[in-house]
């Protein structure tokens, strides 16, 4: 089972244990997350590359290899001297403003404590309550619904509406995806809910 040296994804380690610059996020140029990685940690830059673990078989091998979890985005708490510095890397695209400094250091601080746990992290389309989905796995495929509430970590339940009485199915997170520009699913539960 090779696997690819995993890339720093905190620099430095001590990252969220620091009293820190405003947070800004680097849109950086199509796969050069972990370059540019490598360039802020040879600069002393600090940065957040938060990463995953992908397996997959080549001739028959298995290969593990670390991708970033918001792929074409890193995190930087960043001076107005780093800035400039990261900018000159010719690696970023454009910096973004974070008007929420308190939800994003406090998003990102949870997701580096799941990191450190080991628990396998895996990218998922964002949902929200309210969303619109198309159900793509499973016995009802092809059908669409709407996230209605939380209810548990890794489940989803449609809940179709007959003649004023509902009928619940549980499916998995994975069974479901925002709606896309497809052609209209066969199956349209337009007073349908999920329940995540």
């Amino acid at each position: 089972m090779p696997i690819l040296k995993q890339e720093i994804d905190l620099h430095p380690p001590s990252l969220f244990s620091e009293a820190l610059p405003p947070w800004q996020v680097a849109y950086v140029r199509s796969r050069h997350e972990k370059a540019l990685a490598r360039y802020l940690v040879r600069h002393n830059i600090s940065f957040d590359l938060p990463q995953y673990l992908q397996e997959r078989r080549f001739n028959g091998r298995k290969r593990v290899s670390s991708l970033p979890l918001f792929p074409g985005y890193l995190f930087l708490p960043v001076s107005a001297t780093e800035r400039r510095k990261s900018l000159e890397s010719n690696l970023v695209v454009k910096l973004i403003e974070v008007f929420d400094q308190a939800l994003i250091h406090s998003e990102l601080m949870r997701l580096w404590e799941l990191q450190v746990t080991g628990t396998p992290l895996v990218p998922h389309p964002y949902l929200e309550i309210g969303q619109e989905v198309d159900v793509i796995a499973g016995p009802l495929r092809g059908c669409r619904g709407k996230i209605q509430r939380c209810h548990g970590q890794l489940r989803l339940v449609v809940s179709v509406t007959l003649l004023r009485r509902s009928v619940a199915a549980t499916l998995d997170r994975d069974a479901v995806a925002p709606i896309s520009s497809l052609p209209s699913p066969k199956c349209d539960l337009a007073r349908s809910t999920l329940t995540i």
